[in-house]
């Protein structure tokens, strides 16, 4: 059975910074790429950064560019996102989510949450000014 868990949210002061975990079961990585995707109260779900194996790229949206870093730990089957400079606008749930790579349209806009099948349960992270 396919498994994503969260971990790593929590209340941190603007400027601090997190690593968020996805721990991942039942899934080939190698097939399979995980996105961070996040969600503010009111607001839509939006892509934040995918990792994706299958051909050793990464992506970021424009407010993560900079600030954040994907990366995946192969031995330990989990996924990274590592926060720096967090802002009071970075409060959200983030959620990682995996991908089938091998879907048509795959290769483009890595961050459509649409092309994801899995979903974890989110994590909360709430940044204070």
């Amino acid at each position: 059975q396919f498994q994503l868990v969260e971990s790593g949210g929590g209340a941190v002061q603007f400027g601090g910074s997190l690593r968020l975990s996805c721990a991942i079961s039942g899934l080939n990585l190698d097939y399979w790429a995980i996105g961070w995707f996040r969600q503010a109260p009111g607001k839509k779900r939006e892509g934040v950064s995918c990792i994706d194996s299958s051909d050793g790229t990464t992506d970021y949206a424009d407010s993560a560019k900079g600030r954040f870093t994907v990366s995946r730990d192969n031995a330990k089957n989990t996924v990274y996102l590592e926060m720096n400079s967090l802002k009071t606008e970075d409060t959200a749930i983030y959620y990682c989510a995996a991908a089938f790579v091998k879907r048509r349209d795959w290769g483009t806009d890595k961050l459509d949450r649409y092309k994801y099948d899995h979903w974890g349960q989110g994590t909360q992270v709430t940044v204070s000014s």
